[in-house]
């Protein structure tokens, strides 16, 4: 974690700025959910070169071309998300549950009729596209300290020239834009002391028990519009510009019963609770394009670009510890000290601007249909993690998060596919299945740079995504009503802060979705 230190001590003393960005806030916010209307998700999104429903206009923008009507639906759904944590033989399950507004949309169709283009068609759709409802747990003998991160951080600081025990009243170190708070927070509360070389170090040996809990809320809101064009029933072009709300909030606590080295038993602990907030808007655009190369055949084929998300953002923090620990008075007698640090008491809610820059995307798609009983999709599309930028509000580049994003982020695989089988022309049913590589390497960590705010150290590397989806739906003549289903299932690394030496956490996460989408076709 000390491998980024000489591009943050100048990004510090050049740019005077805090830092508040990590790797995995950079991967939670470029992966989204598959969501959308409950025949998009049935059949696992593999709708690109199909086309004909208004969820494909944030994957393929050219699938709204297809539409020779009119139409407007909306849709509902209810998630059950569970994290199964197993830690030194113990298991923790938690689950969150929450219904859902996924989608609303609407196109509408014009009838051009020269002899070039056939249609031109307006769109417009809101669609949940990620959420961050999930919550965690665990606890243990750790095989390491969040202290020994804490004294990390205080020493880098140290090294850059900045004192956290010089800072005079204490208070005052969380208002400096120089100061990493982990670090900060720690010392204030006697959790480490200087040693005689003048570095920060543990004054006790020996390895706590430990306990995690977080929460997490939020989602991301994505707006699209689109117009699309239908050329001779052949090709078909479409843009789509999309604007995005993001909302995410994390709760976590962690706190560690000290003991000393041979002892059973402990009169020592620290409790520490954090909570960020990061909200903020984005924009991107996607161009799509589907042909039906042969004429008599309904075989076809999508591309589709898309242009990475531009956020501007605004991180807020605050933090609180509480400890009790045996310190030494200045005539020498030893006795438990409680102290309880409160970031809010001095600085309120401190807030950082940055912008964030999400990965270019490619969607390359099949369709193919045969008769008007059965409909195939294949879909392929790649994100480069590793091109994750990270900046301040001026534009200058976040050295130390994008560094981090440069050795640990991954370039992302996704295949899609689904069918849809027509058992008589008013009823389908549907099944789809996705397979995503993981996001980040096995050996990412969080590394807090040394001025961070962020005050909560846990990560997780997840591995492969496997999504199993089903669904049916009924067509009247204009009414139409669908009900999608999905499984995620994918495992984790989960880690409560960083350490070489502890040992992580095994999760399994699992989350069902039911979508349920009405429509209306004139």
């Amino acid at each position: 974690m000390k491998r980024y230190y000489m591009t943050i001590v100048l990004s510090l003393f050049c740019l005077g700025m805090v830092t508040a960005q990590t790797l995995y806030d950079g991967i939670e916010f470029s992966n989204k959910n598959l969501s959308g209307t409950a025949r998009f998700v049935g059949m696992g999104g593999a709708m690109g070169a199909l086309g004909g429903d208004i969820s494909t206009i944030g994957s393929n923008p050219a699938g709204l071309g297809i539409y020779r009507s009119n139409d407007v639906m909306t849709s509902f759904s209810f998630s059950s998300h569970e994290i199964e944590t197993t830690y030194g033989g113990n298991k923790f399950t938690n689950n969150r549950n929450r219904g859902g507004f996924d989608n609303f949309g609407f196109v509408f169709s014009s009838q051009i009729g020269n002899d070039a283009l056939r249609f031109l068609n307006f769109g417009f759709n809101y669609n949940r596209a990620k959420t961050f409802y999930r919550t965690r747990e665990m606890s243990g003998d750790m095989g390491g300290s969040q202290i020994d991160q804490m004294i990390t951080q205080a020493n880098n600081m140290y090294d850059a020239g900045v004192d956290i025990g010089s800072l005079n009243p204490n208070k005052s170190r969380y208002a400096n834009d120089y100061v990493g708070w982990l670090g900060a927070i720690g010392y204030e509360s006697f959790l480490f002391d200087p040693a005689d070389d003048g570095c920060y170090d543990r004054y006790w040996e020996g390895l706590p028990i430990g306990h995690f809990y977080s929460k997490e809320w939020g989602g991301i809101d994505q707006y699209d519009f689109n117009v699309s064009m239908n050329f001779v029933d052949r090709v078909y072009f479409g843009v789509s510009v999309g604007a995005y709300d993001l909302n995410y909030k994390k709760y976590s606590f962690y706190g560690e019963n000290l003991f000393h080295a041979g002892a059973t038993s402990s009169d020592e602990f620290y409790d520490l609770h954090s909570t960020k907030w990061i909200d903020g808007a984005g924009v991107d655009f996607k161009l799509g394009l589907i042909v039906r190369p042969f004429e008599g055949s309904p075989f076809r084929f999508g591309i589709a670009f898309h242009s990475p998300t531009y956020y501007k953002l605004t991180l807020g923090t605050e933090a609180s510890l509480y400890s009790e620990m045996i310190t030494e008075d200045e005539e020498g007698n030893w006795g438990i000290t409680s102290d309880f640090i409160n970031t809010a008491d001095d600085v309120g809610r401190k807030e950082s601007d940055f912008k964030l820059q999400t990965p270019w995307k490619v969607n390359l798609s099949l369709g193919h249909t045969i008769g008007s009983q059965l409909a195939l999709g294949a879909e392929y599309e790649y994100q480069n993690n590793s091109n994750i930028k990270f900046k301040y509000a001026d534009g200058v580049s976040i050295t130390h998060a994008n560094g981090l994003v440069n050795d640990f982020a991954k370039g992302v695989h996704t295949l899609r596919l689904g069918a849809e089988y027509n058992v008589i022309p008013q009823f389908a049913f549907r099944v789809g299945y996705n397979f995503s590589t993981a996001s980040v390497k096995k050996e990412a960590f969080k590394d807090l740079a040394i001025n961070s705010i962020e005050t909560d150290t846990d990560y997780a590397n997840a591995e492969a995504l496997n999504r199993f989806t089903v669904g049916m739906g009924y067509r009247g003549r204009s009414f139409y009503a669908d009900l999608g289903y999905q499984f995620n299932h994918y495992k984790e690394k989960f880690y409560a802060f960083d350490n070489k030496y502890l040992d992580s956490a095994e999760s399994t996460n699992s989350r069902s979705h039911v979508v349920m989408t009405l429509g209306f076709r004139f």
